[in-house]
């Protein structure tokens, strides 16, 4: 019996195979831009190999249903069908309404598409992913695992705004958040690598790659995160501002120095560590020009650890302490520089960082000094892994509830 495990990009589609065990056995990259009328996909097996596999499909959806096969046929399986017992996919924005993940069904598919509007590079995909999978997989189910369902648990302090209260009961402006998957994943692992219940723990996980947010756990649950409304809040990323006073935006607009298209392409497509050194988006390259002398590539790599570690430090102060610090995802993995540029300055939390465990660090490792009080945790960010878990809970216990009572769509359709 196989998990089938579906990341739905705007570029790209990750795909992945999982026992019931929660083993990994295959996983797939394949790429799907509009105008791409043949690609490959890319396939790993558990012992690391490697091999292509040439896609002829034209337009997103036949790839993605073109990959699924290929990856099926992968396993020597008579029959696609019979060989996987339940597809799961990663969704971006789950709104109000998804707080768990939930089995798919027309209603299902009918919200997420609601929420395009929210989501719209993530969201439209994940749906051409679920479709591709009832195509090639008819009658076997499918499991939606929501990015913002992590976030559910926040409570009213930390999801509303400081605007006008009726911005929320009739437009639902509020914080949704996102990563949550890879925080629900890093809130799990910590617990397992510090042999604490996670119920224990106060947490301040950060996801560090193109896209950045951080979050606040406190007993398993979140208290607190960076992503907001959209994924454009908190953070300084890697083509995105992140946070920055909304009276410049209102100045831009009123003089006309910018149309709101032209805005929206700055604020997420030229901002950030690329808008700030005028290199690359790519973390690698900003730092090899910074040690190189770049004086704008040092400029980004400051701003970003900068905004970090005072994240850590905000977070740790909602929490009242601080147990773990933990990076993730690729920044967060592979630079050791940044994590010690962000914990300097940490020690008043209690973080001391092992500089020569943090350089030698290969995920999954506490690289924290053994003075430290607080743990400094590097974990490989493993989304697939908590999307095949959350199938095992379902298929153990299919019956139960899987979408508790929440907030009904308002009469707009928003949440």
């Amino acid at each position: 019996m196989s998990i089938l495990i579906l990341n739905a990009g705007s570029s790209t589609l990750k795909l992945a195979l999982y026992d019931r065990d929660c083993r990994l056995a295959l996983s797939g990259l394949a790429e799907w831009e509009a105008d791409r009328a043949a690609g490959a996909l890319r396939l790993s097996d558990a012992l690391g190999r490697a091999r292509s596999v040439a896609l002829e499909s034209a337009g997103p959806g036949e790839i993605a249903a073109e990959a699924i096969r290929a990856m099926l046929r992968e396993t020597g399986a008579e029959s696609a069908a019979s060989s996987v017992r339940i597809s799961v996919h990663r969704v971006v924005h789950g709104g109000e309404m998804f707080r768990n993940s939930v089995r798919i069904d027309d209603r299902v598919k009918t919200e997420i598409r609601r929420l395009c509007e929210l989501a719209p590079l993530h969201n439209p995909p994940a749906l051409l992913g679920i479709e591709a999978a009832e195509r090639v997989l008819p009658g076997v189910p499918g499991l939606a695992v929501f990015d913002t369902a992590f976030f559910a648990a926040l409570p009213p302090r930390a999801f509303l705004y400081p605007l006008p209260y009726s911005w929320y009961t009739e437009w639902g402006i509020r914080r949704f958040g996102f990563h949550g998957i890879s925080h629900a994943y890093c809130t799990e692992r910590a617990a397992a690598l510090l042999t604490r219940p996670a119920e224990d723990l106060r947490l301040v996980t950060c996801h560090l790659g193109n896209g950045c947010s951080a979050s606040a756990v406190r007993s398993g649950s979140p208290v607190a995160t960076t992503m907001g409304f959209t994924p454009l809040e908190g953070l300084m990323m890697g083509t995105r501002c992140g946070s920055v006073d909304p009276g410049i935006l209102l100045h831009l607009l009123e003089r006309g120095l910018l149309d709101p298209v032209r805005l929206d392409l700055a604020l997420n497509h030229h901002s950030g560590l690329l808008g700030v050194s005028g290199l690359s988006s790519d973390f690698r390259e900003i730092e090899s020009q910074a040690l190189a002398g770049h004086e704008r590539a040092r400029l980004a790599l400051e701003m970003f650890a900068d905004r970090v570690r005072a994240t850590v430090g905000a977070f740790a102060a909602t929490l009242g302490g601080l147990d773990a610090l933990i990076f993730t995802a690729g920044i967060g993995e592979h630079s050791a520089s940044l994590r010690a540029r962000v914990c300097e300055g940490l020690e008043c939390l209690g973080l001391r960082l092992d500089r020569d465990r943090n350089r030698a660090c290969q995920p999954d490792a506490d690289v924290a000094a053994d003075s430290s009080s607080g743990r400094i945790l590097v974990l490989h960010a493993r989304e697939d892994l908590h999307m095949a878990r959350e199938a095992v809970r379902y298929l153990t216990r299919p019956d139960a509830p899987q979408r508790p009572a929440g907030d009904a769509p308002r009469s707009d359709g928003r949440y």
